[in-house]
């Protein structure tokens, strides 16, 4: 079924499949480092608690190195109830205590601020509500200190010292807890993120081999949808370039490519057919040269020998002319051999007349001078030569038949045309039994004149057919063709610019003969002059 999708749809569905393979990659590569920039960015940020803590615990030591000077001033002597009377020293270390209660209270400033900007969800490490529950009870216990330190003889009561001392080391606990969270934190991260990041490897392994398998269906389907009709399509290519015109490249699918396979199969297929046309038009032209040299060959013996043989001829007629004439004279009516001698007087003679009519068609076939043509109407000079051998008595019993709708004139040699027309017509009646039809069609067409004749005769074999055309060869029954009669009507056919053609489907079929003529002198002469390049070819 997918390989019946048009190649557009294939192609996208191979780009989408890329698009997926690249879109899984991407993401895991960007889940992966956006999880690592998150967590650098927040270790960064609860790290910077670390210096803080220790500065307020620093500072909160020395508030309790600051009370346990004073206790020890106190302790050396120092118990005056009235303020103006307080040493320099003691009222030195309360301006200390001041400044460093200040400073613990901006240092407490920043850490809440710190706390405060740490919004980033989704780490267990960015929880800091310990952290902020540790430093709600410093900033209680701070502000008590507040109230203590802000009663102005809280130097010269030793209750007020001893609870400033209490809530000093209450301070100093509370802020040794704060990087104790932290470092808690710390120490429990890897255990808790142990199941987020086996997940995340599990995760990244499974989309890699997804990209996996989805590349290499890409691969097989590119190779199946595109490689292989396109090495099928070159292969044919070329077969066909080396002359191999059958053969056929076959696609199961019905996309572009197995359109492209089937249009490359009709053009192979056409080429085959003009190649076979041309091979036939080459073998037929073949033939007609071989033919035309023929007749030109037969044209010039004809013309050395049958002034040669004519003499002869006249003179062995004349002799026996003589000696029948001297027999009569010299035998006796009575004599029992006078009419074998006269009948054998008389056979001379019709023999060498005979020869002598077999020369002079010779001559007419070897004849190359220019002949004398005049506009002809063909439908009448095929009655004539119809009317005269339908009297003849050998054609006696056989009927001949002529078509035509309306007279063609053609610009043509009359005798020469009548000449032709008689050896087709007589052809064909020496090739049917008595009873049998001949029938002659004459039509324009196309700027041509054409004479059928058709018979229902003898037949021809496709042996018969080649050579038809040739001097000499013939196949009439009777066995008294000279088998020039064709061969002179086609080389007048020729000289006219016309063709002549033959046609049977074989023995006892009956035969066909086709005489095209051009309508005009000028075709005429054109087709004259382009027959006898060919026969120059």
């Amino acid at each position: 079924m997918l390989g019946h999708w048009p190649i557009r749809v294939k192609f996208a569905v191979q780009l989408g499949l890329l698009v997926v393979v690249v879109g899984i990659l991407a993401a895991g590569g960007l889940y992966t480092t956006y999880a690592y920039r998150a967590l650098a960015k927040t270790l960064s940020v609860r790290v910077r608690e670390l210096p803080l803590a220790a500065e307020l615990g620093q500072q909160v030591d020395d508030l309790r190195l600051l009370v346990s000077e004073l206790r020890g001033l106190r302790a050396g002597g120092f118990y005056s109830l009235d303020p103006a009377q307080v040493p320099v020293g003691v009222r030195s270390l309360g301006y200390r205590f001041s400044r460093e209660l200040a400073e613990v209270h901006e240092t407490l400033d920043r850490y809440r601020r710190q706390l405060e900007e740490q919004h980033l969800a989704g780490s267990p490490i960015t929880d800091t509500a310990a952290e902020r529950r540790t430093l709600s009870e410093i900033q209680r216990a701070f502000r008590r200190l507040e109230g203590i330190f802000q009663r102005s003889d809280w130097v010269l009561d030793d209750v007020k010292i001893n609870q400033l001392e209490a809530e000093v080391e209450h301070l100093e606990n509370l802020v040794g807890e704060l990087p104790s969270h932290l470092h808690r934190k710390l120490a429990g991260f890897a255990a808790e993120v142990r199941g987020q990041y086996r997940t995340l490897i599990v995760s990244t392994w499974m989309a890699s081999g997804l990209a996996a398998v989805l590349f290499g269906l890409f691969l097989r389907l590119f190779y199946r949808w595109i490689f292989v009709p396109l090495r099928r399509l070159i292969a044919a290519s070329r077969e066909v370039a080396s002359g191999n015109f059958s053969y056929r490249v076959y696609l199961e699918s019905e996309d572009e490519m197995a359109e492209l396979a089937q249009a490359m199969n009709q053009m192979t297929e056409r080429f085959e057919a003009i190649r076979d046309d041309l091979d036939r038009q080459v073998q037929e032209r073949t033939r007609q040269v071989i033919r035309n040299e023929q007749l030109a060959s037969v044209g010039f013996l004809a013309a050395g020998v049958a002034h040669e043989i004519n003499n002869p001829l006249a003179s062995i007629a004349m002799a026996a002319e003589s000696m029948e004439e001297r027999l009569g004279e010299a035998l006796p009516a009575a004599h029992p051999d006078r009419p074998v001698l006269c009948q054998y007087l008389r056979m001379i003679q019709t023999e060498a007349f005979r020869c002598k009519e077999i020369t002079e068609k010779l001559l007419d076939f070897s004849r190359t001078g220019p002949v004398r043509r005049q506009q002809t109407d063909l439908a009448e000079l095929i009655q004539n030569v119809v009317e005269m051998v339908r009297h003849l008595g050998r054609y006696q019993g056989k009927e001949i038949r002529f078509e035509y709708q309306k007279p063609v004139q053609v610009w043509v040699n009359p005798q020469e045309i009548k000449q032709v027309v008689l050896n087709l017509l007589t052809n064909a009646l020496d090739s049917i039994e008595p009873g049998g039809r001949v029938q002659i069609r004459l039509q324009e067409r196309a700027g041509w004149a054409e004479i059928e004749v058709v018979d229902n005769g003898c037949g021809m074999s496709p042996e018969v057919l080649a050579h038809i055309f040739e001097p000499f060869f013939t196949q009439k029954r009777s066995g008294q063709g000279t088998g020039l009669g064709l061969s002179i009507s086609y080389r007048i056919i020729a000289d006219h610019g016309g063709q002549l053609e033959a046609h049977s489907d074989g023995p006892g079929q009956g035969a066909t003969f086709w005489v095209r003529l051009p309508l005009s002198e000028q075709e005429s002469s054109g087709h004259k002059e382009i027959s006898h390049r060919r026969q120059a070819a």
